[in-house]
């Protein structure tokens, strides 16, 4: 079918000809200016992601078999691995900040590199593995939520926390959670999509490695854009109008079917034309982590005690502490990725739940950009708790200091939680469905 070779805009259901092969350039919608989902052979090259996803499998092992930090102070020593961080959590009554950073440290992000492997190592030998539709569905499913760069700030930040008390050595840990961090960056780049189309050749028994000419690109489509280099168009049609539906887990296009719960026919996900009470579900978590970032802001984060003394720490007053002793450019990303960072999620998702229910056809692009916005930095707000983590489990010296976790770093991880679930609940598509296409 003609329908097939289509791809639809993930956030503005936009419809463009597929091109056969990217040939590494990466495609944007011309409308909305989001990246192109599922396009074969867009971005790095297949042999380059199957080293990097092995080397990344590798060097996270050694980040989670060897301390992290190392703190020394009045002759007592400890130090800090990540398991030995969730281990702390969970015997404090912490468990299930412990669970937090547990998935969004190990687990999620163990379960992404060895799904993704299974994927890959068949694939490169010219074989399709069994399971490859749930297997490839995995890795995007948990892909959003392993946050290991977040945890290599939080590192960063415990280090420059610690030494104005005790000595601080650099553990191998933390080398290799820097050199993981890279790899998953590189990672997070890949497009899984493009996977379900090699999967299609497979089975057609189509070589893999054809050379494609230059001129299989100058059909890409109405509108689609490589590198900024803009197609000729006939006319601009969304998916919805044209009665198809996109699957929003392998992109392919097909048509819209009258049963209430249709099926992708490739990957076999549950298919919409737009994501079921997409605003009732966001209003109803946006209103939860907004009362949750009340007590996340007024409650300790941390308590203290050293020498009989004790002391709670609150997240602005971690601010202040970086900012008096000199460390501002830390108060600065602190106070951005704690404060800022969740009250503008809580304040664009109000806008775009609002904008959503009026049914309005304001500034479309601009609230494509800012949905865009909070996808991206959302992770960031869970800076705080990975401190907490870490300085829970190096300031624990007996009864000369013990450091323990608040009420307020439950309350605070609520909030990045609930805010990240109310994004992904919103369907962009939304935005853009009173706004008539132009040619």
């Amino acid at each position: 079918m003609e329908y097939q070779k289509l791809i639809a805009c993930h956030e503005c259901d936009l419809l463009f000809r597929k091109p056969a092969r990217a040939r590494g350039l990466v495609a944007h919608c011309s409308r909305c200016g989001a990246n192109l989902k599922g396009i074969h052979g867009a971005g790095l090259p297949f042999d380059w992601i199957c080293a990097v996803t092995v080397a990344a499998l590798i060097t996270f092992f050694i980040a989670q078999a060897f301390p992290v930090i190392e703190l020394k102070a009045n002759g007592m020593a400890s130090e800090a691995t990540l398991f030995g961080a969730v281990r702390s959590l969970w015997t404090g009554d912490m468990r299930i900040v412990a669970m937090m950073v547990f998935c969004s440290s190990i687990l999620f992000p163990l379960i992404e590199l060895l799904a993704f492997l299974y994927v890959l190592v068949p694939l490169r030998v010219g074989r399709l593995p069994p399971h490859f539709n749930g297997m490839l569905r995995v890795v995007q499913l948990v892909r959003p939520w392993g946050m290991v760069e977040v945890f290599m700030l939080g590192v960063l930040i415990t280090i420059v926390k610690m030494v104005s008390v005790a000595q601080v050595i650099p553990g191998t840990g933390l080398f290799a959670f820097g050199s993981l961090t890279l790899m998953l960056g590189v990672l997070t780049a890949y497009d899984p999509g493009g996977l379900w189309d090699m999967c299609d050749e497979m089975k057609l028994h189509r070589p893999a490695g054809v050379r494609w000419s230059r001129a299989s690109h100058r059909g890409a489509g109405p509108g689609s854009t490589y590198r900024g280099r803009k197609k000729r168009s006939t006319a601009y049609v969304t998916a919805k109008h044209a009665g198809l539906v996109a699957c929003h887990t392998c992109g392919l296009v097909q048509t819209r079917g009258g049963e209430p719960h249709q099926h992708c026919s490739r990957c076999e996900s549950v298919l919409h034309e737009r994501r079921p009470e997409s605003v009732t579900r966001t209003s109803s978590l946006l209103l939860a982590a907004a009362l949750a970032y009340v007590p996340a802001n007024l409650l300790p984060i941390m308590h203290a005690s050293s020498l009989g003394r004790s002391e709670d720490d609150t997240i602005l007053g971690g601010v202040a502490y970086f900012w008096t002793s000199g460390d501002w450019p830390l108060a600065v990303i602190v106070f951005v990725a704690s404060v800022v960072v969740p009250m503008l999620k809580l304040a664009i998702l109000t806008l775009q739940t609002v904008a959503a229910c009026q049914d309005s056809a304001w500034q479309p692009l601009e609230r494509a950009r800012l949905h865009r916005l909070v996808e991206r930095v959302g992770r960031w707000s869970m800076l705080d708790v990975f401190v907490v983590a870490l300085t829970v489990t190096l300031v624990h010296f007996g009864s000369f200091a013990v450091v323990t976790a608040g009420p307020g770093a439950l309350a605070f991880g609520a909030v990045v939680i609930l805010t990240m679930l109310a994004s992904h609940q919103f369907d962009p598509r939304l935005i853009w469905d009173n706004i008539q296409p132009r040619r």
